[in-house]
């Protein structure tokens, strides 16, 4: 419970209307969430506005109403804050009402377009294994120590997001690592929150559907930084040539780091094979389980944030050459009756999809011929369907395109946008199987000893999204029957 007064304290209030001195009991914007005492906040959404639910919110018990448009009906028994964005006031009374929790933690966000989960997990991992309790925020899943909650967002709603810091607070945990997605930024999710550093690991195209151009997407990345406040630090990759952008503006602290130029934090990839890496960071060589180059800068973006919160130097690389990869990452299974490897990997953007195939190629025999299976998901970037497939077809021996979540849309126009992306001379290794489950069982029948089945797009997840029914279905149980390991 906290007093309203208190609550509104750190929000522009355009107006009220009503008693400002009474109690609240839960912050919301879900109306179905209303109970008895709640402050709901009215935001408007990209296909649904809050302020169509204010009488239903108002008779489940709310009695505040958080909102930019004050309704006409006015009930004399509730409060109404009128504010110019209710986004932001929502994310600012979340972290009062949950007793700022971020203050009390190191948080460390992640953003870019790739990597976020690995790096993220990672750290977790790393610094629970040098004996601190930390959160993890991820596309995969939440942790509070090593109790893992799920997770439906890559970074949640301002509500859910600050009762799990403040959980994490409770739980005694000193650290939290926590993938910041453009969309987090852009709808003030993240907004209040207290950042001891932020990560920047690269940019590329990819949700241009919401964005709609790319200047829109890379300064949602950059309002990140632009924000974070000057005891804090940011670490940004300047082989990407928009790092030394993402910080022109910040007051952080900078830090950089780089495969190619010599920096605060630098790396080497010695060997890059199946099993890991071999590198050199700093003039000290380590051997890692993470396979390909795209997995050393995340390495190094790890070894950075670890130098620059004060863990020893060699007990941090001790531990970093312990560290596996974050869960449909690429996930290599290994047929050894067959003699044919596996990789599953969340690769969903053309970018991580060109990494992982450019590092098969790197990694295989001269015999071994790669089989990829693809698919775009539906009701999201349509630009990026083309430059996919074109990827693959280039870079694969065989291409399967596949349904991947099709969500409202038909599986058949997707592929359909994919296809129209392959160059004629690819067109007699490129086919089309609409089930993803015939698809990777295909992928089995065509592989031979030696060979390596990629299948990119769903990694972690354990659902296919068909008409807004989301369906149990799992890459890797998929892909280890058509190997005939399950």
């Amino acid at each position: 419970m906290i007093a309203l007064e208190t609550l509104l304290k750190p929000i522009e209030v355009k107006s009220t209307k009503g008693d400002t001195s009474k109690v609240i009991r839960r912050v919301v914007s879900d109306s179905r969430r209303v109970a008895a005492g709640s402050m709901f906040c009215a935001i408007k959404g990209l296909t649904v506005d809050g302020h169509e639910y204010i009488t239903q919110a108002i008779e489940s018990g709310a009695n505040t109403i958080l909102c930019e448009e004050i309704p006409q009906d006015l009930d004399s028994n509730v409060t109404y804050v009128v504010v110019d964005d209710a986004a932001k006031a929502l994310a600012l009374s979340a972290t009062i009402f949950y007793n700022e929790p971020s203050k009390n933690l190191k948080l460390i966000g992640i953003t870019g377009t790739n990597g976020k989960t690995t790096v993220a997990t990672l750290l977790h991992d790393l610094f629970s294994k040098l004996g601190f309790k930390s959160g993890l925020v991820s596309t995969v899943v939440n942790k509070i120590g090593l109790i893992e909650k799920p997770s439906r967002f890559t970074t949640p709603d301002p509500i859910s997001l600050n009762e799990l810091l403040a959980e994490m607070v409770d739980q005694n945990c000193t650290h939290c690592f926590m993938e910041v997605s453009s969309h987090a930024v852009a709808q003030q999710r993240i907004t209040g929150l207290d950042f001891a550093g932020g990560v920047f690991t690269n940019l590329s195209h990819d949700h241009l559907d919401y964005h709609k151009t790319f200047r829109n997407y890379l300064d949602a990345k950059k309002s990140f930084f632009d924000n974070l406040p000057a005891t804090s630090f940011a670490l940004v990759n300047i082989d990407d040539k928009n790092g030394k952008v993402m910080v022109q503006n910040s007051k952080a602290k900078i830090y950089e780091y780089s495969l190619l130029t010599l920096t605060d934090f630098k790396a080497k990839v010695l060997e890059n094979i199946l099993t890991g890496l071999h590198l050199d960071i700093n003039g000290d060589e380590l051997f890692a389980r993470l396979v390909g180059k795209f997995n050393a800068y995340n390495l190094l973006a790890v070894f950075g944030v670890g130098t620059i919160l004060d863990v020893d130097r060699f007990e941090l690389l001790r531990v970093i050459s312990e560290l596996k990869p974050a869960q449909g990452r690429f996930d290599i299974i290994i047929s050894t009756d067959k003699g044919i490897t596996g990789v599953v990997d969340y690769a969903h953007t053309p970018d991580a999809l060109k990494n992982v195939l450019e590092t098969l190629i790197e990694t295989k025999s001269p015999s071994s011929k790669i089989i990829t299976v693809v698919g775009c998901g539906g009701d999201r970037d349509k630009k990026k369907r083309p430059v996919m497939a074109n990827i693959a077809a280039a870079l694969s021996d065989k291409v399967i395109l596949t349904s991947d979540n099709p969500r409202t849309e038909d599986p058949k126009s997707i592929l359909d946008d994919m296809e129209a992306g392959i160059d004629a001379n690819k067109n007699d290794h490129v086919i089309r199987i609409d089930d993803r489950q015939q698809a990777i069982k295909t992928a089995g029948l065509f592989a031979n000893t030696g060979d390596i089945i990629l299948v990119a797009g769903k990694g972690h997840e354990n659902y296919q999204e068909i008409k807004g029914v989301r369906i149990p279905f799992d890459d890797k149980v998929e892909l280890k029957a058509s190997l005939g390991l399950n």
